[in-house]
C-alpha cells in the first residue's frame, strides 16, 4: 500500500492561564487536515521530565494495527492484544525497538518496553498487509492529529522548547521550530513548515 504524496503544513498557536499550551494544526497542500501527524515538545538546556509511568496497547483487529500511528514516552510499556480469530506474529527490526511476538492469540502475557526514542514499523509475520508506526519520544509533552488535524499540548511549564512534528510518510526529519512560552501565554505563535512525503515504508525484515 502506498501512501498519497503530500506536503504538509503545521501552523502552531501557544495559549494557557497558568501553564502554557501548544496547538499545532497540521493541513495538506490543499488545505486539508492531516490524521496521525505527531507534535511534541522538547524542553531546551534541561533533560524532558520523566512524567509518569504510562502503559499503551496496539491491537489487532480485522487484520489491522489499531491504532496505525501511537506516540509513546520512552520507558513505556505497549500491550498487543489480538482481537482477530486468527492467530498474528507481530514483529518490528527498527533500530529503536526490535522484538517479535511469534503466533499468538488473545493477549501476550509480557507486554513490550518501548525504551529507546525514534520511529518503530510494526509488521506481521503472516499478513503482509499489516502495517502500523510507534514513534518514542523523550519527553511526555505530545499530542496526536485526530481527523481535524489539530494535535493539543497541554499544562507545558513556562520555558523554551523544541517542537517538532512527524508523520509517517515523511521522506526525512522536520527541522525543529523553537517556542518560548510563558506561564501565560495568550498570544498565537505562528509557524509554518511545509513536508514532503515518501511512499508508505514495509517494515524490514
Amino acid at each position: 500500500m502506498r501512501a498519497a504524496r503530500f506536503p504538509l503544513i503545521a501552523l502552531f498557536a501557544v495559549g494557557g492561564v497558568l501553564a502554557a499550551s501548544l496547538e499545532v494544526t497540521v493541513r495538506d497542500e490543499r488545505g486539508n487536515p492531516v490524521e496521525n501527524a505527531v507534535a511534541y515538545a522538547t524542553p531546551k538546556g534541561a533533560p524532558a521530565p520523566a512524567g509518569p509511568k504510562r502503559t499503551a496497547a496496539i491491537e489487532q483487529i480485522d487484520k489491522t494495527f489499531v491504532p496505525h500511528v501511537t506516540v509513546v514516552q520512552a520507558g513505556t510499556t505497549v500491550q498487543f492484544p489480538n482481537r482477530d480469530p486468527i492467530r498474528h506474529h507481530v514483529y518490528s527490526f527498527s533500530p529503536a525497538k526490535s522484538f517479535e511476538i511469534k503466533l499468538y492469540a488473545g493477549t501476550p502475557p509480557t507486554p513490550v518496553l518501548f525504551d529507546k526514542p525514534g520511529e518503530v514499523v510494526l509488521g506481521c509475520n503472516i499478513h503482509d498487509n499489516m502495517l502500523a508506526f510507534v514513534l518514542v519520544v523523550e519527553t511526555p509533552y505530545f499530542a496526536k492529529t485526530p481527523r481535524e488535524g489539530i494535535a493539543r499540548l497541554e499544562q507545558l511549564p513556562a520555558g523554551e522548547y523544541d517542537v517538532h512534528v512527524w508523520h509517517p510518510a515523511l521522506a526525512a526529519p522536520v527541522p525543529a521550530r523553537t517556542v518560548r512560552l510563558r506561564a501565560d501565554e495568550t498570544a498565537p505563535f505562528p509557524a509554518a513548515v511545509t513536508l514532503k512525503a515518501q511512499p508508505a515504508r514495509a517494515p524490514a525484515r
